[in-house]
């Protein structure tokens, strides 16, 4: 779960052009995710002269190897996953049955034939609605030249550039954005092959579905495909270095999530570190810490990612990296230079998707001397998309307990929703914190399908500081899943003085 708010990095450095009219200035973003799309459609709408460079595709890996493609292909095994509940719900026929038995029916390079299609459109979507705002887009590897160039590498890949393989063009400008991204984080003893030892981003080369997929990392990332490829029919491990799944998020959320999985067929292995995963005959061997080898198909090294930044002459140019890697970066996005600001997964304040874009376009807004407030953490919601999902907002019990604030919760289950029980839902809640006095909401935790819908009102509340009183006299239609919310904040009222 979040755990807002904290201070990020916060180098000094002034405005790129204090009082400069937009319109005369030259903006370059490198990297083309949403941090940079985003912070290029303020900096045009302020009037800037807005230059792109992306060497990916337009969206990045966001949209062409990890939030789009991943999402889609859960939502594809969420499908599976409702027709298990057919026969309770008195529909027969259609059951897919046994894990085995799903298999046969899952046509996995169809689903991954859809699922690069839709990233492949999302982005072409981006692109087109860059360019009907005004902004160049260059197809190339971007590296700063000093603290106001950008010297763009071309591969000769994109011929509308008119550059070709090995030709450069240099950039200049008075602000640049670097939103550099992340790539997935490999060990050097499980080395990627893309055919059985696997990152998320190769995951979509896959033609038929793993029979026993072997998960390395219980975090988000592992979590999601993990469930997922389990629904889809493969036989799953996921291998936990950890004491349960999803360490960082909410205790009795992740708790329930690791029940789910183990009650689907899903061998959770706690307290187990992977030391090395190898090729076989036929499939792979991981080795653990301890000695124990476990055998299947294929692996997904799922331990997290690092910031792309390295070999981009950012250190040359006077910008400060933290020890990991990461763009140090405060509140309004400015590095250490003057005229240089970072969004997105290279500045490791938060790897969300929202969170870049929110970062960009603070950065031109601040940039542009437009109107513009720091980031607020505190205010970021953010979802797990397992099945059940697990959605957060605000501060956790966690961070609640670590910084000694006084607090008061409810915890309502799914189970007794009046609507989940028409739709054959059990397993979920709904888990509010509050301030035990001024009753202000401080946080909240849904753990149900659609809960990425379902935190909303909760993100309402404590972006705009209502307390339990306010979102307990609020209607909700009945029945609905969001009716638990305001039983939660009614429960609360009760213990607030």
């Amino acid at each position: 779960m979040n755990t807002p708010p904290q201070d990020t990095p916060a180098p000094v450095a002034a405005p790129g052009a204090p009082g400069a009219d937009p319109r005369s200035q030259r903006v370059v973003v490198v990297g083309g995710g949403p941090g940079g799309y985003e912070a290029a459609l303020v900096a045009r709408r302020l009037g800037a002269r807005v230059t792109v460079v992306e060497q990916q595709g337009l969206g990045g890996a966001a949209v062409l190897t990890d939030v789009v493609p991943s999402k889609t292909l859960i939502a594809t095994a969420e499908w599976l996953t409702i027709a298990e509940q057919g026969p309770e719900l008195g529909i027969r026929g259609g059951d897919p049955g046994e894990p085995r038995d799903r298999r046969a029916i899952v046509d996995l390079e169809a689903v991954n034939a859809r699922v690069l299609a839709l990233a492949e459109a999302q982005s072409a979507d981006i692109r087109a609605r860059l360019e009907r705002e005004g902004v160049q887009v260059v197809h190339g590897r971007g590296r700063l030249d000093g603290p106001s160039r950008v010297v763009v590498e071309h591969d000769g890949a994109d011929g509308a550039d008119g550059a070709g393989d090995g030709a450069t063009t240099t950039l200049d400008a008075d602000t640049i954005l670097l939103a550099l991204g992340a790539t997935p984080r490999t060990l050097d003893t499980a080395v990627p092959d893309g055919d059985r030892i696997l990152t998320w981003t190769q995951l979509y080369r896959l033609t038929e579905l793993p029979e026993r997929l072997i998960v390395v990392g219980s975090g988000v990332t592992g979590a999601e495909f993990a469930g997922a490829y389990q629904a889809l029919g493969s036989e799953v491990v996921l291998v936990s270095s950890r004491d349960r799944v999803l360490p960082g998020e909410d205790m009795d959320a992740a708790e329930l999530l690791e029940g789910v999985f183990r009650s689907r067929g899903m061998t959770v292995m706690s307290r187990s570190r992977a030391a090395t995963a190898e090729r076989t005959a036929d499939g792979v061997a991981v080795t653990l810490a301890d000695g124990r080898v476990v055998t299947g198909s294929h692996v997904l090294i799922a331990v997290g990612a690092v910031p792309s930044t390295a070999g981009l002459g950012l250190e040359e140019a006077g910008v400060r990296l933290t020890e990991s890697g990461h763009v140090a970066v405060d509140k309004v996005s400015r590095t250490s230079v003057r005229g240089i600001y970072a969004a997105g997964d290279c500045t490791g304040v938060l790897p969300l998707a929202s969170v870049a874009a929110m970062q960009g376009r603070i950065a031109m807004s601040h940039a542009l001397g437009d109107a513009v407030a720091p980031l607020k953490l505190g205010r970021v919601a953010a979802n797990i998309f397992t099945a059940p999902e697990i959605a957060t907002v605000g501060y956790s019990e966690a961070r609640l307990r670590e910084q000694g604030s006084r607090y008061v919760t409810t915890m309502l289950p799914l189970a007794r929703n009046p609507r989940a029980k028409m739709l054959g839902m059990r397993d979920g809640f709904v888990k509010l914190f509050a301030h035990p006095e001024a009753g202000v909401v401080l946080g909240g935790v849904v753990v149900a399908p659609r809960a990425s819908e379902l935190v909303f009102p909760i993100t309402l509340a404590v972006a705009h500081r209502l307390t339990v009183d306010d979102v307990a006299e609020a209607f909700t239609v009945y029945p609905s899943l969001s009716g638990s919310i305001a039983e939660a904040a009614r429960v609360l009222h009760g213990q607030v003085r």
